[in-house]
């Protein structure tokens, strides 16, 4: 199957699951159960802005850091610059956070209501140069749907 059909797809299925009345917890807990059975990387997960720091919130993978400043690392800049951040090799990424020395390469998606970031969705890939354009649009378009 094709990634854009497998994105449409995942796109109707999350339209489907988040809940307007549930938390925000909640719903991103079903997303990235979704998203990590669909898409199979080593790592996917929210981090919640709460403050002035990134906390993490549901995850499915290995264990992961519990917070993340403001600007720092690649969800961090995410967070900051309200722009998705497709990294093909984290080891070039300056100030790159490795929470688990497996990840190679990552995506990161900033969650947007109301004009300002409220999570950021991160997928790690255990291989060099995993996501690029179309990840980034498909992913934008399905957080949108929180």
């Amino acid at each position: 199957m094709n990634r854009d059909k497998i994105y449409l797809d995942l796109y109707t299925q999350v339209g489907a699951l988040v809940d307007p009345n549930a938390d925000d917890v909640a719903n991103m807990a079903n997303v990235v159960q979704l998203l990590a059975t669909t898409l199979g990387h080593h790592w996917t997960g929210f981090y919640r802005v709460v403050k002035k720091e990134l906390h993490l919130g549901p995850f499915a993978g290995p264990l992961a850091c519990t917070r993340i400043a403001y600007g720092k690392g690649v969800c961090g800049k995410a967070w900051d610059t309200q722009h998705t951040q497709v990294v093909a090799n984290v080891h070039k990424f300056e100030g790159h956070i490795a929470c688990s020395s497996s990840t190679q390469s990552e995506i990161v998606v900033p969650c947007i209501r109301n004009g300002k970031v409220f999570a950021v969705l991160d997928i790690d890939s255990d291989a060099l140069d995993t996501f690029d354009d179309i990840d980034a649009r498909y992913l934008e378009d399905i957080v949108s749907l929180l």
